[in-house]
Protein backbone atom coordinates (compact mmCIF):
# COMPACT_ATOMS: atom_id res chain seq x y z
CA UNK A 1 0.00 0.00 0.00
CA UNK A 2 3.22 2.46 0.77
CA UNK A 3 4.79 3.89 -1.74
CA UNK A 4 8.22 5.69 -1.92
CA UNK A 5 6.46 8.91 -2.69
CA UNK A 6 4.15 9.20 0.39
CA UNK A 7 5.23 12.07 2.44
CA UNK A 8 3.37 13.45 5.61
CA UNK A 9 4.26 17.36 4.93
CA UNK A 10 1.29 18.85 6.70
CA UNK A 11 3.73 20.66 9.06
CA UNK A 12 5.04 22.58 6.41
CA UNK A 13 1.34 23.07 4.72
CA UNK A 14 0.64 24.40 8.01
CA UNK A 15 3.59 26.77 8.81
CA UNK A 16 2.91 28.44 5.14
CA UNK A 17 -0.91 28.87 6.57
CA UNK A 18 -0.24 31.01 9.86
CA UNK A 19 2.71 32.55 7.63
CA UNK A 20 -0.50 33.78 5.94
CA UNK A 21 -2.42 34.46 8.71
CA UNK A 22 0.38 36.72 10.12
CA UNK A 23 0.41 38.56 6.87
CA UNK A 24 -3.24 38.65 5.97
CA UNK A 25 -2.18 37.40 2.47
CA UNK A 26 -4.78 35.21 0.48
CA UNK A 27 -3.99 31.45 -0.22
CA UNK A 28 -4.60 30.15 -3.92
CA UNK A 29 -5.00 26.69 -2.69
CA UNK A 30 -4.48 23.68 -5.44
CA UNK A 31 -3.64 20.30 -6.11
CA UNK A 32 -2.89 19.54 -9.79
CA UNK A 33 -5.09 22.41 -10.71
CA UNK A 34 -7.58 20.29 -12.94
CA UNK A 35 -10.44 21.86 -11.91
CA UNK A 36 -9.18 25.28 -12.19
CA UNK A 37 -11.20 26.14 -15.10
CA UNK A 38 -14.36 26.39 -12.55
CA UNK A 39 -15.78 29.19 -10.39
CA UNK A 40 -13.67 32.34 -10.26
CA UNK A 41 -9.64 33.31 -10.27
CA UNK A 42 -7.87 33.47 -6.90
CA UNK A 43 -5.28 36.19 -7.15
CA UNK A 44 -2.91 34.93 -3.94
CA UNK A 45 0.21 32.44 -3.11
CA UNK A 46 -0.21 29.38 -4.34
CA UNK A 47 -0.62 26.78 -1.54
CA UNK A 48 0.41 23.45 -3.67
CA UNK A 49 -1.07 20.41 -1.46
CA UNK A 50 0.78 17.50 -3.94
CA UNK A 51 4.24 17.35 -1.68
CA UNK A 52 1.53 15.78 1.16
CA UNK A 53 0.52 12.70 -0.32
CA UNK A 54 0.05 8.92 -0.12
CA UNK A 55 -2.49 6.05 1.22
CA UNK A 56 -2.67 6.53 5.31
CA UNK A 57 -4.52 3.29 6.25
CA UNK A 58 -6.94 1.17 3.82
CA UNK A 59 -8.72 -2.28 4.88
CA UNK A 60 -11.03 -3.68 2.51
CA UNK A 61 -13.27 -5.40 4.89
CA UNK A 62 -14.09 -2.27 6.28
CA UNK A 63 -14.65 -0.46 3.48
CA UNK A 64 -12.73 2.52 3.96
CA UNK A 65 -10.20 4.29 2.42
CA UNK A 66 -8.10 7.02 4.14
CA UNK A 67 -5.30 9.49 1.92
CA UNK A 68 -3.53 12.65 2.35
CA UNK A 69 -4.60 15.80 -0.15
CA UNK A 70 -1.95 15.50 -2.77
CA UNK A 71 -2.62 12.06 -3.62
CA UNK A 72 -3.16 11.21 -6.76
CA UNK A 73 -6.91 10.28 -7.65
CA UNK A 74 -5.55 7.57 -10.13
CA UNK A 75 -3.67 5.91 -7.24
CA UNK A 76 -6.74 5.72 -4.81
CA UNK A 77 -8.63 4.20 -7.74
CA UNK A 78 -5.54 1.93 -8.67
CA UNK A 79 -5.79 0.72 -4.51
CA UNK A 80 -9.59 -0.07 -4.97
CA UNK A 81 -9.62 -1.51 -7.78
CA UNK A 82 -7.09 -4.16 -6.60
CA UNK A 83 -9.74 -5.08 -3.77
CA UNK A 84 -12.73 -4.94 -6.48
CA UNK A 85 -14.09 -1.91 -4.54
CA UNK A 86 -14.54 1.54 -6.16
CA UNK A 87 -15.72 5.58 -4.96
CA UNK A 88 -19.16 4.85 -6.22
CA UNK A 89 -19.73 8.58 -6.95
CA UNK A 90 -17.24 8.19 -10.14
CA UNK A 91 -15.69 11.80 -9.52
CA UNK A 92 -14.04 12.84 -12.59
CA UNK A 93 -10.81 13.92 -12.73
CA UNK A 94 -10.34 16.49 -15.76
CA UNK A 95 -6.27 15.79 -15.86
CA UNK A 96 -4.60 12.44 -15.06
CA UNK A 97 -2.58 14.43 -12.31
CA UNK A 98 -5.97 14.95 -10.62
CA UNK A 99 -5.80 14.95 -6.70
CA UNK A 100 -7.95 13.14 -3.87
CA UNK A 101 -7.94 16.54 -2.15
CA UNK A 102 -9.48 18.48 -5.03
CA UNK A 103 -12.18 15.81 -5.76
CA UNK A 104 -13.39 16.27 -2.20
CA UNK A 105 -13.12 19.99 -2.70
CA UNK A 106 -14.93 20.67 -6.08
CA UNK A 107 -17.39 17.99 -5.05
CA UNK A 108 -18.09 16.79 -8.91
CA UNK A 109 -19.81 13.29 -9.43
CA UNK A 110 -20.24 10.84 -12.48
CA UNK A 111 -22.92 9.37 -14.30
CA UNK A 112 -23.52 6.92 -11.34
CA UNK A 113 -24.37 10.22 -8.91
CA UNK A 114 -28.27 9.98 -8.89
CA UNK A 115 -28.56 6.12 -8.05
CA UNK A 116 -25.37 5.92 -5.89
CA UNK A 117 -25.17 9.54 -4.21
CA UNK A 118 -22.62 12.64 -4.65
CA UNK A 119 -18.78 12.46 -2.85
CA UNK A 120 -20.19 14.51 -0.14
CA UNK A 121 -22.26 11.18 0.87
CA UNK A 122 -18.84 9.31 1.06
CA UNK A 123 -16.77 11.41 3.07
CA UNK A 124 -17.02 9.87 6.99
CA UNK A 125 -13.87 11.94 7.98
CA UNK A 126 -11.06 14.75 7.02
CA UNK A 127 -8.39 16.57 8.57
CA UNK A 128 -8.27 20.57 7.80
CA UNK A 129 -6.18 23.28 8.74
CA UNK A 130 -8.39 26.22 9.49
CA UNK A 131 -8.60 29.65 9.25
CA UNK A 132 -7.77 29.56 13.16
CA UNK A 133 -3.85 28.24 12.27
CA UNK A 134 -4.86 25.07 13.40
CA UNK A 135 -5.14 21.76 12.21
CA UNK A 136 -7.66 19.80 13.38
CA UNK A 137 -9.89 16.07 12.29
CA UNK A 138 -12.89 16.25 12.07
CA UNK A 139 -15.78 13.12 11.44
CA UNK A 140 -14.66 9.99 11.74
CA UNK A 141 -13.30 8.57 15.04
CA UNK A 142 -12.73 11.11 16.82
CA UNK A 143 -14.78 14.48 16.43
CA UNK A 144 -18.33 15.06 14.29
CA UNK A 145 -19.18 18.30 14.88
CA UNK A 146 -17.88 21.78 15.80
CA UNK A 147 -20.42 24.65 16.69
CA UNK A 148 -23.63 22.45 15.26
CA UNK A 149 -21.44 21.99 11.68
CA UNK A 150 -20.25 18.79 9.78
CA UNK A 151 -17.19 20.43 8.80
CA UNK A 152 -16.39 17.13 7.01
CA UNK A 153 -19.34 17.28 4.23
CA UNK A 154 -19.14 21.30 4.01
CA UNK A 155 -15.42 20.80 3.07
CA UNK A 156 -17.28 19.08 -0.03
CA UNK A 157 -17.45 21.66 -3.01
CA UNK A 158 -16.22 24.49 -0.95
CA UNK A 159 -13.69 24.75 -3.76
CA UNK A 160 -10.88 25.41 -0.85
CA UNK A 161 -12.93 28.49 0.68
CA UNK A 162 -13.32 27.26 3.82
CA UNK A 163 -9.71 25.22 5.12
CA UNK A 164 -6.67 23.60 4.03
CA UNK A 165 -7.90 19.69 3.53
CA UNK A 166 -5.29 17.29 4.40
CA UNK A 167 -6.53 14.12 4.79
CA UNK A 168 -9.62 12.76 3.91
CA UNK A 169 -11.64 9.68 5.02
CA UNK A 170 -13.95 7.83 2.54
CA UNK A 171 -16.73 4.69 2.50
CA UNK A 172 -16.03 3.04 -0.71
CA UNK A 173 -17.96 -0.29 -1.81
CA UNK A 174 -17.54 -3.60 -3.80
CA UNK A 175 -17.65 -3.16 -7.55
CA UNK A 176 -21.46 -4.41 -8.83
CA UNK A 177 -20.72 -7.96 -10.13
CA UNK A 178 -21.97 -7.50 -12.90
CA UNK A 179 -21.66 -4.91 -15.98
CA UNK A 180 -23.59 -4.21 -19.30
CA UNK A 181 -24.05 -0.84 -21.44
CA UNK A 182 -27.28 -0.16 -24.21
CA UNK A 183 -28.12 1.84 -26.41
CA UNK A 184 -32.07 2.26 -27.25
CA UNK A 185 -33.31 4.48 -30.29
CA UNK A 186 -35.70 7.18 -28.39
CA UNK A 187 -36.42 10.69 -28.97
CA UNK A 188 -35.88 13.01 -25.76
CA UNK A 189 -39.33 13.01 -25.22
CA UNK A 190 -39.70 9.60 -25.18
CA UNK A 191 -36.85 8.94 -23.25
CA UNK A 192 -37.78 11.06 -20.25
CA UNK A 193 -41.15 9.58 -19.71
CA UNK A 194 -40.10 6.18 -20.02
CA UNK A 195 -36.59 7.35 -17.69
CA UNK A 196 -39.83 8.48 -14.95
CA UNK A 197 -41.30 5.34 -15.17
CA UNK A 198 -38.08 3.30 -14.66
CA UNK A 199 -37.40 5.03 -11.81
CA UNK A 200 -40.38 3.47 -10.04
CA UNK A 201 -39.37 -0.19 -10.82
CA UNK A 202 -36.86 -2.52 -9.57
CA UNK A 203 -34.56 -1.86 -13.10
CA UNK A 204 -30.67 -1.97 -12.18
CA UNK A 205 -29.86 1.31 -13.97
CA UNK A 206 -26.65 3.16 -12.75
CA UNK A 207 -26.45 5.65 -15.60
CA UNK A 208 -28.44 7.15 -18.25
CA UNK A 209 -27.83 9.31 -20.84
CA UNK A 210 -29.36 10.83 -24.16
CA UNK A 211 -27.84 12.44 -26.54
CA UNK A 212 -30.75 14.11 -29.00
CA UNK A 213 -31.24 10.07 -30.53
CA UNK A 214 -30.59 7.66 -28.21
CA UNK A 215 -30.70 6.88 -24.84
CA UNK A 216 -27.95 5.36 -23.27
CA UNK A 217 -27.91 3.19 -20.21
CA UNK A 218 -25.67 1.45 -17.55
CA UNK A 219 -27.15 -2.10 -16.02
CA UNK A 220 -25.11 -3.01 -12.82
CA UNK A 221 -26.17 -6.02 -10.39
CA UNK A 222 -25.88 -9.40 -10.00
CA UNK A 223 -25.71 -11.62 -13.36
CA UNK A 224 -29.55 -12.52 -13.05
CA UNK A 225 -31.08 -9.19 -12.69
CA UNK A 226 -28.52 -7.60 -15.33
CA UNK A 227 -29.42 -10.11 -17.67
CA UNK A 228 -33.39 -9.96 -17.00
CA UNK A 229 -33.52 -6.06 -17.65
CA UNK A 230 -31.42 -6.57 -20.51
CA UNK A 231 -34.13 -9.11 -22.07
CA UNK A 232 -36.69 -6.76 -21.18
CA UNK A 233 -35.27 -3.50 -22.44
CA UNK A 234 -33.33 -4.68 -25.63
CA UNK A 235 -31.22 -2.14 -27.39
CA UNK A 236 -28.15 -2.22 -28.66
CA UNK A 237 -24.78 -3.32 -26.70
CA UNK A 238 -23.08 -0.18 -26.22
CA UNK A 239 -19.07 0.00 -25.21
CA UNK A 240 -18.22 1.12 -21.71
CA UNK A 241 -15.90 3.44 -22.25
CA UNK A 242 -18.55 5.58 -23.52
CA UNK A 243 -19.46 6.69 -19.59
CA UNK A 244 -15.81 7.74 -19.10
CA UNK A 245 -15.76 9.76 -22.12
CA UNK A 246 -19.05 11.44 -21.08
CA UNK A 247 -17.48 11.96 -17.37
CA UNK A 248 -14.28 13.44 -18.64
CA UNK A 249 -16.14 15.65 -20.83
CA UNK A 250 -14.87 13.59 -24.07
CA UNK A 251 -17.34 12.86 -26.42
CA UNK A 252 -17.88 14.85 -29.23
CA UNK A 253 -20.42 17.11 -27.98
CA UNK A 254 -18.16 19.12 -25.62
CA UNK A 255 -15.71 19.87 -28.40
CA UNK A 256 -18.39 22.04 -30.09
CA UNK A 257 -17.11 25.41 -30.18
CA UNK A 258 -19.96 26.86 -27.77
CA UNK A 259 -19.92 28.04 -24.48
CA UNK A 260 -20.93 25.00 -21.66
CA UNK A 261 -23.34 24.94 -19.07
CA UNK A 262 -24.43 22.98 -16.37
CA UNK A 263 -27.71 22.68 -15.42
CA UNK A 264 -28.65 20.99 -12.45
CA UNK A 265 -33.04 20.25 -12.68
CA UNK A 266 -35.65 18.91 -9.96
CA UNK A 267 -36.59 15.30 -11.58
CA UNK A 268 -38.97 14.30 -13.85
CA UNK A 269 -38.36 17.84 -16.13
CA UNK A 270 -39.61 17.77 -19.69
CA UNK A 271 -36.73 19.27 -22.38
CA UNK A 272 -36.04 22.78 -22.25
CA UNK A 273 -36.50 25.39 -24.56
CA UNK A 274 -33.30 26.91 -24.79
CA UNK A 275 -31.02 27.41 -27.90
CA UNK A 276 -28.28 25.12 -28.52
CA UNK A 277 -27.28 21.47 -28.03
CA UNK A 278 -27.86 19.57 -25.20
CA UNK A 279 -26.76 16.45 -23.78
CA UNK A 280 -29.00 14.69 -20.94
CA UNK A 281 -27.31 13.19 -17.83
CA UNK A 282 -28.19 11.79 -14.71
CA UNK A 283 -31.90 10.17 -16.30
CA UNK A 284 -32.39 14.37 -16.72
CA UNK A 285 -31.30 16.09 -13.46
CA UNK A 286 -28.38 17.42 -14.87
CA UNK A 287 -28.08 18.64 -18.14
CA UNK A 288 -25.04 19.97 -19.84
CA UNK A 289 -25.59 22.50 -22.61
CA UNK A 290 -23.37 24.23 -25.38
CA UNK A 291 -24.99 27.81 -26.15
CA UNK A 292 -23.90 30.93 -26.92
CA UNK A 293 -27.47 32.35 -25.48
CA UNK A 294 -27.20 34.92 -22.78
CA UNK A 295 -26.75 33.51 -19.27
CA UNK A 296 -29.70 35.29 -17.64
CA UNK A 297 -31.84 34.05 -20.44
CA UNK A 298 -30.48 30.53 -19.64
CA UNK A 299 -30.69 30.89 -15.65
CA UNK A 300 -33.95 32.37 -15.82
CA UNK A 301 -35.28 29.76 -17.63
CA UNK A 302 -33.71 27.06 -15.10
CA UNK A 303 -34.37 28.51 -12.38
CA UNK A 304 -38.38 28.51 -13.65
CA UNK A 305 -38.10 25.00 -13.01
CA UNK A 306 -36.62 25.21 -9.65
CA UNK A 307 -33.03 24.18 -10.72
CA UNK A 308 -30.02 26.21 -10.91
CA UNK A 309 -26.37 27.11 -13.42
CA UNK A 310 -23.04 26.72 -13.87
CA UNK A 311 -21.20 28.67 -16.80
CA UNK A 312 -17.95 26.02 -17.16
CA UNK A 313 -16.29 28.28 -19.84
CA UNK A 314 -13.57 30.19 -18.10
CA UNK A 315 -13.53 34.07 -18.28
CA UNK A 316 -16.75 34.09 -19.95
CA UNK A 317 -18.95 35.37 -16.86
CA UNK A 318 -17.44 37.05 -13.73
CA UNK A 319 -19.74 34.60 -11.80
CA UNK A 320 -19.73 31.31 -12.63
CA UNK A 321 -21.61 29.75 -10.24
CA UNK A 322 -25.16 30.40 -9.98
CA UNK A 323 -25.98 33.63 -7.39
CA UNK A 324 -27.40 32.44 -4.45
CA UNK A 325 -30.65 34.22 -2.99
CA UNK A 326 -30.17 36.60 -0.37
CA UNK A 327 -30.51 34.82 2.76
CA UNK A 328 -28.35 31.77 2.04
CA UNK A 329 -26.15 34.19 1.15
CA UNK A 330 -26.22 35.42 4.44
CA UNK A 331 -25.60 32.19 5.99
CA UNK A 332 -22.69 31.60 3.62
CA UNK A 333 -20.78 34.18 4.82
CA UNK A 334 -21.15 33.54 8.20
CA UNK A 335 -20.49 30.28 7.67
CA UNK A 336 -16.68 31.89 6.17
CA UNK A 337 -16.41 33.83 9.12
CA UNK A 338 -16.61 31.61 11.27
CA UNK A 339 -13.74 29.13 9.24
CA UNK A 340 -12.13 31.39 7.38
CA UNK A 341 -12.34 34.76 9.87
CA UNK A 342 -9.54 36.47 8.17
CA UNK A 343 -10.87 35.25 4.46
CA UNK A 344 -7.26 33.90 3.16
CA UNK A 345 -8.71 30.82 1.89
CA UNK A 346 -9.94 31.08 -1.89
CA UNK A 347 -11.33 34.10 -1.54
CA UNK A 348 -13.92 35.00 -4.14
CA UNK A 349 -13.31 31.57 -5.54
CA UNK A 350 -17.23 31.09 -5.54
CA UNK A 351 -18.51 34.28 -5.10
CA UNK A 352 -16.92 37.80 -5.22
CA UNK A 353 -18.71 38.74 -1.84
CA UNK A 354 -16.43 36.22 0.04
Amino acid sequence: MRSEHDLDNSAALLEQVNQALHGATPLRIQGADSKKFLGRPVTGNVLDTRSHRGIVSYDPTELVITARCGTPLAELAAALDAAQQMLPCEPPSFGADATVGGMVASGLSGPRRPWAGSVRDYVLGTRVITGHGKHLRFGGEVMKNVAGYDISRLMAASYGTLGVITEVSLKVLPKPRQALSISLELSTDRALLRLAEWGQQPLPISAACHDGQRLHLRLEGGEGSVAAAHDRLGGELLDATYWVDLNEQRLGFFAQDLPLWRLSLPNNIAPLALPGHQLIDWGGAQRWLKSDAEAAFIRQVVEEVGGHVTCYTPGLLDSPFQPLPSALMRYHRTLKQQLDPRGIFNPGRLYAEC
